[in-house]
């Protein structure tokens, strides 16, 4: 019998302020810090949280390509993200509401893979329709550019 997978679930982190720029971040039994650098009055202990996001996206970039790699039936032997984000800062210095605080940003996905030059190319449809943190950054106004660096491999 197969298991039919909830279409919704619930998160559930939780934020301790430890000081004005460091976060204590608990999730399910993970224990992480958000913290600023110190040019801005943080002890540089963890990212800070537009870093995280930028971490986030990164991240789910690399889970995303090896789900659809697998759907399709192909490897994925190595692979580096690379993020290359424009951060408009006027809205964190409290100097003005900012619309889109990434207006733009670069992926360069750099992946060794077996997989035929049909299997890359839906491949790259493929990730922006089905990352999450893309598809949020995305929709929030954010330019979202793609620069693919794929070698052949025998995976």
């Amino acid at each position: 019998m197969q298991v039919k997978m909830k279409p919704v679930v619930t998160y559930r982190l939780a934020a301790q302020a430890e000081s004005h720029s460091r976060t204590l971040l608990k999730v399910r039994d993970l224990i992480d810090v958000s913290d600023e650098p110190a040019e801005r009055g943080g002890t540089n202990e963890g990212f800070a949280p537009t870093e995280f996001v930028l971490g986030g996206l990164a991240a789910c970039t690399n889970v995303i390509s090896h789900k659809i790699a697998h759907k399709a039936g192909f490897e994925i032997a190595s692979m580096e993200v690379e993020v290359v984000a424009q951060f408009n800062r006027l809205g964190v210095n409290l100097l003005e509401e900012v619309d889109v605080i990434f207006p733009e940003i670069l992926l360069r996905i750099t992946a060794s893979t077996n997989g035929s030059d049909e299997q890359l190319e839906q491949l790259k449809t493929d990730l922006p329709k089905f990352c999450a943190v893309s598809k949020l950054i995305g929709e929030s106004g954010t330019q979202l550019n793609y620069e693919w660096v794929l070698e052949s491999s025998s995976a």
